[in-house]
Formats: C-alpha cells, sequence, structure tokens
C-alpha cells in the first residue's frame, strides 16, 4: 500500500484552509487487518499510484468489512465530487445536516468541499465504494471542469452538472446497473497492475456517470441555484473560521478568502448568522476564550488573548467585561472555584 506525499493543492487564503481528507483511519484499519482494502489514488489517498490516463480521478476503490469496527471517517471535506456506493450491510453516513443508515443499492453524491462523514462514530459491515473525481474547484461555487476524458456530450454533461450541483438530494436508492458497474469498478481495480487498467477505468467512469445522468434526469427533478452561488462559500468560510481566530482579520480579508467581494461577503454573513462579519468574529473569539480560560489553566490572560486573535491583553480584557460583565480573571475564579465576583 503506498501513499504519495504531493500533496493535493487546498483551497488556502488568509488562514483558512480546506485540506482533502486522508482517510488515515481507514488506513490504519487496514494496517490492523480489521478490512479488506483496495484502492487506485493519488496525492495523499491511500492505495496504489493513478497514472497519468486518469488525471483528475483522485481515489477509486472499496473497502470490506466482514466484522464489527472500532473505526470511523469523522467529518472531512474532498476537494472532489465523490460518489458512494453501499454493494451489502449496512454504513452510517451524515452529509451536511442528513444523517441515514445506508442500506445495499444506496449511493451517495458529495459535491466539492461538502463536509460529510461516514460511521457514528464506527462504520458498519459491509462492502462499499468510492470514486473521487477532481474538478479543478478550490472555492465550493467555482465553476466545475471535468476531466478531459469524460465523453458525455456536452449538453449532456452540462445537464448533468447542473444537476449533481443544483440539486439537494444527495443520497439515492440505484438499480442493479449501477451496481454491476460497481462490481466491475471492483475487478478492474484488483487486477490492476502499474496503470494496466487505465482504459478499462476511464471507461467504467463514464459509464457511471451516464447511469447516474439517466437516474437524475428525471422531470420532477427540483433544482437549486443557491446551492451554486457564493453564499455556499461564506457558509464554508464561517464554519472553518473557528480553526483560524488568531489570523488579524478585516472584512475584506474575509471576504477575501471566501472568494467574493466585501459587500457580497456582508450581505451573506448577515443572512447565515444575523450579525455582521466583525461581530460575527468578535463572539467565536470570545467564546473560543472562555473555553480557554477553562479548559487551560497554565496559560496566562495574554496568552489567550492573543491565541484568540486580539491585539492586546488590554483589549481583550476589555471587550471580555463589556460583553460577560466581569474580567477574564474573574470569570476563570467563578467557574473554577465559584467566587461569587462575577455576577
Amino acid at each position: 500500500m503506498k501513499v504519495n506525499k504531493i500533496n493535493i493543492e487546498p483551497y488556502k487564503a488568509y488562514g483558512v484552509v480546506y485540506h482533502a481528507d486522508t482517510c488515515l483511519p481507514l488506513l490504519d484499519a487496514f494496517n490492523r487487518k480489521k478490512i479488506k482494502f483496495k484502492a487506485l489514488a493519488r496525492h495523499t489517498y491511500p492505495g496504489d499510484r493513478l497514472d497519468e490516463n486518469t488525471l483528475g480521478l483522485n481515489s477509486i476503490g472499496y473497502w470490506d468489512a466482514s466484522e464489527p469496527q472500532d473505526w470511523g471517517l469523522d467529518w472531512h471535506r474532498n476537494e472532489g465530487i465523490e460518489f458512494h456506493f453501499l454493494e451489502s450491510g449496512t454504513m452510517p453516513y451524515a452529509q451536511e445536516n442528513k444523517e441515514v443508515l445506508l442500506t445495499p443499492n444506496h449511493l451517495t453524491i458529495t459535491r466539492p468541499w461538502e463536509a460529510h462523514k461516514v460511521g457514528n462514530p464506527y462504520v458498519g459491515m459491509g462492502k462499499f465504494y468510492w470514486v473521487i473525481i477532481d474538478l479543478g474547484v478550490r472555492r465550493p461555487h467555482q465553476e466545475w471542469v471535468w476531466p478531459d476524458w469524460v465523453t458525455l456530450v456536452p449538453k449532456d454533461l452540462d445537464r448533468l452538472t447542473a444537476i449533481l450541483r443544483q440539486n439537494e438530494k444527495s443520497i439515492w436508492k440505484t438499480d442493479q446497473k449501477v451496481r454491476d458497474c460497481f462490481v466491475r469498478i471492483n475487478k478492474a481495480i484488483d487486477t490492476d497492475v502499474n496503470g494496466s487498467s487505465a482504459s478499462r477505468i476511464r471507461l467504467l467512469v463514464n459509464y457511471l456517470l451516464i447511469l447516474l445522468f439517466d437516474l437524475l434526469n428525471t422531470e420532477d427533478i427540483v433544482l437549486n441555484e443557491k446551492l451554486t452561488d457564493s453564499s455556499r462559500s461564506v457558509k464554508f468560510f464561517l464554519d472553518e473560521l473557528g480553526n483560524n481566530l488568531s489570523e488579524n482579520w478585516t472584512v475584506e480579508l474575509m471576504a477575501e478568502s471566501a472568494g467574493v467581494g466585501v459587500t457580497r461577503f456582508t450581505h451573506h454573513c448577515k443572512r447565515l448568522t444575523n450579525v455582521t462579519p466583525m461581530r460575527y468574529l468578535m463572539m467565536k473569539r470570545l467564546n473560543l476564550s472562555k473555553r480557554m480560560l477553562l479548559e487551560n489553566q497554565e496559560l496566562t490572560i495574554a496568552e489567550i488573548a492573543y491565541t484568540c486573535g486580539f491585539a492586546t491583553s488590554q483589549y481583550f480584557a476589555t471587550v471580555f467585561k463589556k460583553h460577560e460583565k466581569c474580567s477574564p480573571k474573574a470569570y476563570r475564579l467563578k467557574l473554577t472555584e465559584e467566587n461569587p465576583e462575577c455576577v
């Protein structure tokens, strides 16, 4: 089992970084002989190496768990569109705000950088496939660019792209044709030696896209253009902001990081949070500081202030007292020693 150390180019701007998942719990489970696992991959994804004939395909593989598991893939994101398919067994799965128990012939569709997890907290017993195709998306609202070996005619590919991007439904019950396609993918992966299955894999991925086109291209499909607009990038930015509070953020830098203009960023932020960007940032910093005051007793007030993104400890104390009606020190004492100083 090989892992190439060349990283996938992440979406990165002013401290916010979306890294593609590296599937380390899966690799650990394989090394512990908990599962059967086989994949063809590039970059940091685990598996035997894909060659240049399938550029754009970042990972294609499966795992087969025939006993209870003690691991799961917690919330993560991938840079490309990802299709999961469950051939047998059951599998806990969550995507954005949806949590389900997948059963045989269920297929899931995850858009680039969309949060999802497999397991609750552990994966189930079953045979589980995935296909990850890099669409060149480094911000969630960017246009998709399919690999040049995808053979759908432009009209059909445009329609499929619109359905995949704008359809809120992401979990589908499929038919025998889709199942057979993944079984053939299984065989192509198992028999590949240094790229010998590249032609078959390209053919099978194209066939899978055609099957998905037939499955999804129905008259009653409901498309939502909001799933492709800039609010999606702003939401992803705000979701990640808590991991980057020490940055010297301004509204301009936040907007640039989200890939939109300042006016549009401010509009989406207020719609999503009901407060201005800087107010939202301040609330996140204060919430982090309160946790750190309680959980990191060894840190000084100044160290917590800087970690949370406050320019000085004096400014931190002023802002904290305005919102909490007591100093950071008094807050720490009250909740650790029930000191009555902070009311």
